[in-house]
């Protein structure tokens, strides 16, 4: 019998700790404001959406969360992707924590009730349609790479009927409606910044995938749109 391979080690552990638990609450340790109900809203949303996720994908599909802890140790993933996956990663860490730097400072004016509740929808819809195509997709690995080693083929089900690729469509409405929600100006600079790596990321993940994943060609040709559905 083959032996799963070893998932929580002290590394992931302590991965897991900074940016999971502690980056969510930088608004909150950094400006010490702790009656600001919207950073409270947004680590706890933050933190039950990576958890009640993961469990649900590694239900479904075992050895995915084995999968995504080896990030960056991956020898054949995409050169491009070595550099990329952790800017994705610093960029999403950026964003609470220019956020919060901004309510200590009180560089914002903030924003109107119906547009935050607007903008926590928004926050809700992409962390469900992100945790969907986790749940969905038994590859979704932390690095680009063809998992060869773990039979990968194409998922069109799920979310990846409507776009292809979701889990990114999912980060970048996070990522943009967390500025408004936490009445942030200052906070569009990295959620920018995310955005246009996200969209390099798509566009060399695609080309990859057509390239040397069989019958991605064809699924994209049933699927046109990468992230927006009649934009790109």
């Amino acid at each position: 019998m083959e032996q799963q391979p070893k998932v929580m080690t002290l590394r992931v552990i302590v991965q897991v700790f900074l940016f999971v638990v502690i980056v969510p609450f930088l608004p909150l340790l950094i400006s010490r404001q702790w009656d600001w109900w919207q950073a409270w809203v947004y680590a706890i949303v933050s933190i039950l959406g990576f958890v009640i996720s993961r469990a649900l994908a590694a239900r479904r599909h075992p050895d995915l969360l084995a999968e995504r802890a080896r990030m960056l140790r991956h020898e054949d993933a995409k050169p491009w992707d070595k550099t990329l996956a952790p800017l994705v990663g610093l960029g999403g860490a950026a964003i609470p924590l220019v956020a919060g730097l901004d309510a200590l400072f009180g560089g914002s004016v903030g924003f109107s009730l119906p547009v935050e509740v607007l903008a926590l929808a928004a926050i809700l819809v992409g962390y469900a349609l992100g945790s969907y195509a986790l749940i969905e997709n038994a590859y979704f690995s932390g690095m680009v790479r063809i998992q060869t080693d773990r039979g990968q083929r194409v998922v069109s089900s799920g979310p990846y009927r409507w776009v292809r690729h979701p889990g990114y469509a999912g980060a970048l409405l996070v990522y943009c409606a967390t500025p408004l929600f936490l009445d942030s100006m200052w906070t569009f600079v990295p959620a920018l910044f995310l955005t246009a790596v996200l969209i390099i990321r798509t566009n060399l993940e695609d080309r990859t995938l057509q390239a040397e994943l069989a019958g991605y060609r064809d699924y994209a040709q049933r699927v046109r749109y990468r992230l927006v559905p009649g934009i790109w």
